[in-house]
């Protein structure tokens, strides 16, 4: 079996120095009948090794259920890395960031109280069965077992987070316990403080940046004296947010660092190699004073782009890497356009309204209060005497439509900080609310989603609530619901179209305004005419030979009852 090692200066494989030159795909972000080719074409870059996190909520939604098939076989994703001939490093957290909402921490983890990263007893117990069921897998394909691990990441830049040793030993413990022999590494920023908190003596220390390699690499150098240097997360790109614009970064200087990177000995991680796509409700925010949901688009400006093919960074790099590795000499195929069509989309009425149970409490009941991991609640009081007034609420997260006896009266948005709102005179005050994402970074990790603290009118409490949970899927998988063609507030839309045979689709959005979209009963995710996304990825394996069926649950309005499908991404537009 072949070894692996952390020598003076190099990484060892079978005791030679060895160089990584890794890229990041996350299996929980692509289609599993797509892993092979993405995994294919990082060969064809130059690339060695694979990177993935694992995500925990991804694996293990409800406590208990715990769940490794499909688009979670992390271990089928290990085995195609293998078949490929490449090497793989395995970051399982638990806590991930990556942009993915609640950075990875499952909802009925971070709802209980406990103190998150931290060696805090219930949620070490919690972690602790979490990273044994992830070792079962990662354990047997070990590159001493004859399978592809070669690294396994402890935690996951926690200096930027806290400074708990007596947690990050727990992990290790952990970790060597469940039989992990490979040797373990922690990443960081380059900075003093987040190098000394965020890892331990006996774990190799690496870095995260995306440019000013040299000087990084010293930084680096200076707090991990012995062994190789690497960059974990090298930023080749970066992500988007809701009413931003699509962020690119320049090739030109990317290679270069990437080229000063392996020029130096160093070994590397590309994140992103491959992105792909926030499928579903997946995607993260951030929130550092102004709470910004991200886009369902990971893209990154990555060297393949969201729909895995090739972009102008993939060439680069691959003409850097080959000037320090051994490169295939095949490339892959050129990139044909996808089809072009339209379809008009038919009413299948309000769906907001959708039957549901709903809990009744004095106060607004929060999604952790219903076990609920759907994107909406609909809340509904009575208003006292039929008065309306000035509406105050302490805090909505993350957006919400407010209503009197079914007549829209406006929205409030965490993004623009909104606590107020005049109501007019009527019998029941509705408010419909979504959850926009989980922020995935810092001390915000957790929070509850809904209507959180006190809503009063005219200073006085509102009492008397039923919370509804709406699930989107389910409502979009028992459509129609009612006959009526109505499309005044949330209404349902659907289209049917022929195929010749399955193909990459990219639905057009620029005339909806504000929803979730569904092929085949396949959930591509969120939509927002905010921006800048503009196209919804439809990936292959979801469409089929034959007739598909399209579902639109719109909350606001459609500009054009079509579905217009385009030849290709649309992300919107950049700085440049």
């Amino acid at each position: 079996m072949t070894s692996f090692s952390i020598g003076d200066d190099h990484f060892l494989r079978d005791g030679r120095p060895h160089q990584v030159i890794s890229g990041a795909i996350h299996y929980f972000r692509v289609h599993p009948d797509q892993w092979q080719d993405r995994i294919r074409k990082a060969r064809l870059m130059g690339l060695n090794t694979i990177e993935t996190y694992v995500a925990w909520n991804a694996h293990e939604p409800r406590r208990g259920d715990w769940d490794a098939t499909g688009w979670n076989d992390l271990g089928g994703f290990l085995d195609l890395v293998h078949a490929e001939g490449l090497d793989a490093i395995v970051r399982p957290g638990p806590y991930i960031c990556a942009e993915w909402h609640n950075g990875g921490l499952p909802v009925w983890l971070t709802a209980d109280g406990t103190a998150l990263r931290s060696s805090d007893p219930a949620y070490l117990a919690d972690v602790s069965a979490y990273l044994r069921r992830v070792y079962e897998i990662v354990s047997p394909r070990q590159i001493d077992r004859g399978g592809p691990v070669v690294l396994v990441q402890i935690e996951n830049e926690y200096g930027a987070y806290g400074s708990d040793k007596e947690y990050l030993r727990a992990l290790v413990e952990v970790t060597r316990d469940a039989g992990i022999t490979v040797p373990l590494t922690t990443v960081d920023q380059p900075t003093a403080q987040m190098l000394e908190d965020g890892s331990l003596p006996g774990l190799h220390k690496t870095a995260s940046f995306g440019s000013r390699s040299v000087e990084r690499l010293a930084t680096l150098r200076r707090h991990q004296p012995t062994g190789p240097l690497m960059c974990s997360e090298f930023w080749d790109g970066w992500f988007d947010w809701w009413g931003g614009v699509h962020h690119v970064t320049s090739t030109e200087a990317a290679a270069s660092d990437l080229d000063a990177l392996l020029a130096a000995g160093a070994s590397v991680n590309i994140y992103m190699f491959h992105g792909g796509t926030n499928f579903g409700l997946t995607n993260g925010a951030n929130d550092k004073g102004r709470y910004l949901p991200l886009v369902t688009s990971y893209d990154y400006d990555a060297p393949l782009d969201e729909a895995g093919q090739p972009t102008a960074k993939f060439f680069a790099f691959r003409d850097v890497i080959a000037k320090h590795a051994p490169v295939p000499d095949e490339l892959p195929a050129a990139r044909r356009d996808a089809p072009t069509f339209s379809v008009a989309l038919d009413p299948a009425g309000s769906w907001t309204d959708a039957p549901a149970s709903a809990v009744r409490t004095d106060a607004p009941a929060s999604f952790e209060e219903l076990s609920h991991l759907s994107a909406l609640v609909r809340y509904d009081v009575d208003l006292p005497e039929g008065r309306g007034g000035v509406l105050r609420l302490d805090d909505v997260r993350d957006l919400a439509w407010v209503n009197v006896d079914g007549v829209p009266v406006g929205t409030l948005a965490r993004t623009r900080h909104d606590q107020t709102i005049a109501i007019p005179d009527g019998r029941v005050l509705s408010i419909l609310v979504e959850d926009q994402g989980r922020v995935n970074y810092d001390h915000r990790l957790g929070e509850r989603k809904g209507l959180i603290g006190a809503v009063t009118l005219e200073g006085s409490p509102l009492v008397g609530w039923a919370s509804t949970p709406l699930d989107v899927a389910q409502i979009a998988a028992h459509l129609p619901l009612t006959t009526s063609t109505s499309t005044a507030g949330p209404s349902a839309w659907t289209a049917a179209f022929d195929l010749d045979e399955p193909a990459d689709l990219f639905v057009d959005t620029a005339a909806w305004s504000k929803g979730y979209a569904f092929l085949n009963g396949f959930f591509l995710g969120r939509y927002w005419r905010n921006g800048p996304q503009r196209t919804l990825y439809a990936p292959s394996p979801a469409t089929r030979s034959g007739e598909n069926r399209l579902v639109v649950l719109e909350l606001e309005q459609l500009l054009s009852p079509t579905a217009d499908f385009l030849p290709g991404l649309s992300l919107g537009v950049t700085e440049e």
